[in-house]
């Protein structure tokens, strides 16, 4: 069944104020898998699948980057709801110690690209650490070159955030920016 994408933002309020009547605890309501799957790449869909579980949340962040001009469009530094609170603190703070200037975080973390062309997601593994805790292996081909990276994941309220991203050879994405908001 495929759900129109106007009906989606009044699928998830109608959630949410279930959720609200509901007996069950916060953590336990999800949207169907149905809607998170009818939403097209973008934001909505990102929002829909951190509430689903890690693996619907990366491949979700990856979908953006494969249809035409894909990526995230961008909020304000520090605001993404995608990252938690620690790694969107830290990349606010660079921001402003920028102060105008190119900061040190001056590419998408998550495609680990400047721009992205024809990204495809090759695999994602993702093995649990807790529950609440998660890590995601992603490997995924830019620019016609194949990148692999682990993502740091927490569930923070209910949703699933990027909390840190390694790249093999180079040291997480927190020990960068902290080096340089310091």
């Amino acid at each position: 069944m495929r759900v129109p994408f106007s009906a989606v933002p009044f699928a998830l309020a109608a959630l949410a104020g279930l959720g609200a009547c509901s007996d069950q605890k916060p953590e336990q309501i999800q949207p169907p898998a149905e809607i998170v799957a009818a939403l097209p790449p973008g934001r909505p869909a990102i929002y829909a699948a951190a509430l689903d579980g890690p693996e619907s949340f990366v491949r979700a962040l990856y979908a953006v980057y494969a249809v035409d001009g894909g990526g995230l469009e961008a909020l304000p530094p520090g605001r993404d709801p995608i990252y938690g609170r620690t790694l969107n603190a830290m990349i606010g703070a660079d921001f402003r110690k920028a102060a105008g200037k190119v900061p040190y975080l001056n590419y998408d973390p998550i495609c680990g690209c400047q721009d992205s062309d024809g990204l495809t997601l090759d695999s994602v593994v993702v093995t649990g650490t807790g529950a609440t805790e998660a890590e995601a292996v992603v490997v995924f081909t830019n620019l016609g070159e194949q990148r692999t990276q682990t993502l740091k994941l927490l569930k923070e309220g209910q949703s699933w955030r990027v909390v840190d991203v390694l790249v093999p050879g180079k040291p997480p994405l927190t020990e960068q920016l902290l080096k340089v908001i310091d």
